[in-house]
């Protein structure tokens, strides 16, 4: 195995490491040290392949946007059943990504910008998903536009809960209930 192939897996295992200390502590609490020491390298070894914490950060949103392609990718209303049920599969990433994404929302955090702009494209392509399917109005009378963030509200709000409280929480029968709400047979 070339020196190449060896530095990409050690850095793909590196992410890794930095997705679960992420998942427990948040990205304020994650420590470089922290990643190093779960993959058995010194601090100074993990700045080898990742010179900052941001770098760090920026690899793992990265990865995280590799699973699940919605902001760039064209979905169907019914095929968001089979990416929340996807989702339920995964509670790791899940819970890195909502550790992220609440502590973003503070002044200053470096994946701020990260998630504003996710945010956008996701309102984009899910108005665009509910344009194809009901037109320029949906049955209750909103617009495409208007009913995106509620769509995007209602998966990562059932996300927290699910992380929550998994026994109670079935997160694709609820989100199935918010598509019959829309007037959505699935």
């Amino acid at each position: 195995m070339n020196a190449r192939v060896r530095s990409e897996e050690r850095r793909a295992e590196i992410v890794r490491a930095a997705l679960e200390v992420i998942a427990e502590r948040g990205y304020r609490g994650a420590s470089l040290a922290a990643v190093a020491e779960r993959v058995g390298l010194t601090q100074q070894g993990l700045l080898h392949h990742f010179p900052t914490k941001e770098a760090l950060l920026v690899a793992v949103l990265k990865e995280r946007d590799q699973w699940d392609a919605v902001p760039d990718s064209q979905w169907r209303v019914d095929l968001l059943v089979s990416l929340v049920e996807y989702n339920a599969m995964r509670p790791g990433i899940i819970q890195t990504f909502s550790a992220l994404l609440g502590e973003s929302v503070t002044e200053g955090h470096p994946a701020r910008g990260y998630f504003t702009e996710r945010y956008r494209k996701v309102r984009e392509n899910m108005a665009a998903v509910l344009r194809a399917a009901y037109g320029h109005r949906l049955p209750n009378g909103l617009t495409p536009e208007r009913t995106a963030p509620l769509l995007v509200a209602v998966m990562d709000g059932l996300q927290y809960q699910w992380l929550l409280d998994p026994e109670s929480v079935d997160m694709p029968g609820a989100f199935r209930d918010f598509l019959a709400l829309l007037g959505e047979d699935v």
